[in-house]
């Protein structure tokens, strides 16, 4: 799954937590804004293929 998420956000993830109705992301500080994409574009479309709500974070 990690390395699933990098290749569709195009970020290193540090650590991912799973819960019932989600998946935090959680990436670099500085990689942030390239992990949602414009207008959130990139996480809609990891959203669709994974089939969860995904939550990016930075650390």
């Amino acid at each position: 799954m990690k390395d699933r998420l990098e290749k569709m956000l195009n970020v290193r993830v540090l650590e991912i937590e799973e819960l019932d109705d989600k998946i935090i992301v959680y990436v670099p500080e500085d990689q942030v804004r390239i992990a949602v994409g414009s207008g959130g574009a990139a996480v809609k479309a990891a959203e669709l293929v994974i089939g969860k709500r995904i939550e990016v974070k930075g650390r």
